[in-house]
Parts: C-alpha cells; structure tokens; sequence
C-alpha cells in the first residue's frame, strides 16, 4: 500500500492506495494515522479513491484510526469509498459512525 500525505488549509488528506488488509496496508495506515494524531486537532480525510481492497481487518483498523483521531479532540472523515467497500462497512453496521463524501471539496468545506 502507498500513502501520500498532503495539505489543504487545516485539513491533511491522505491518499491510500493499494489494500488495507491484515499484514499489508494496516500497519502503514496504523502508523500514519497516529503520526498526525501527534498533532492537537487533527483534521484528516482518508482518500480512499484508490483502494482496491479491504479485509475485516482493514475494517478494524479503520475503526481503530477514527478511535485514535476522536481521542485527539479531532475529525476523520472518508473521501471516496467505493461500492464494495461502502457495502463492507454497512454489513459490520460502522458506515454510520463515518461520516463520508464522494467530492473533494464538498469533504473539506464539511471540516468548518
């Protein structure tokens, strides 16, 4: 999995691409998330336009990210989830605990 990480205002993106599944894109996203999580605050949008793929551990640990932020004072929120993954986290019941956008800037407008 690849992670770019970028700046728009307050807000930081990050671009994943690639899968978030147990042993490849989990940990990398783990350690991503927690590094801007160092910052009081944070506002992250997860850009998912490129993930081809998520497990029930990508899941868990998606969870475990906006856990983290939450924790921060601050706001995860997705940008681009495709079907598939739209349908994986209606079916563990967590598509309502994100809050989730399909435009860039409609995303980040959402951020105050």
């Amino acid at each position: 999995m690849k992670i770019n990480i970028r700046n728009e205002g307050e807000v930081t993106i990050v671009d994943l691409e690639g899968k978030i599944t147990i042993g490849e894109g989990d940990v990398l996203l783990r350690e991503a998330i927690h590094e801007l999580t160092s910052q009081s605050d944070p506002k992250i949008l997860l850009n998912m336009a490129r993930v081809a793929y998520m497990d029930s551990s990508g899941v868990g640990e998606l969870l475990a990210c906006f856990q983290a932020v939450n924790e921060q004072g601050g706001t995860l929120k997705l940008l681009n989830i495709s079907t598939k993954i739209k349908d994986l986290l209606q079916i563990t019941q967590l598509l309502s605990v994100f809050e989730y956008f399909n435009d860039e800037s409609n995303a980040l407008a959402s951020f105050g």
